[in-house]
């Protein structure tokens, strides 16, 4: 279930709520019961390493472009 965060611009406190996405813009009372609350943009990273396989080939020359990266004329 996705974590949302919040911050009460009340007491400033900032908290995370559970909740399916369907309740993604519901309103959230902070734990110390205001209710004017704002929802925080999240960023979320992934990070890793890829598992098995060769590395990917370079990318091959030409560019794309009209006729396939020459100029036409």
């Amino acid at each position: 279930m996705p974590r949302y965060d919040y911050r009460c611009r009340a007491c400033g406190s900032t908290f995370e709520v559970s909740r399916p996405m369907s309740e993604a813009s519901a309103p959230a009372a902070c734990p110390e019961g205001h209710a004017d609350t704002v929802k925080l943009l999240s960023t979320v990273a992934v990070t890793g390493s890829a598992r098995g396989g060769a590395p990917a080939p370079p990318p091959s020359g030409g560019g794309g472009g009209c006729c396939g990266g020459g100029c036409c004329g």
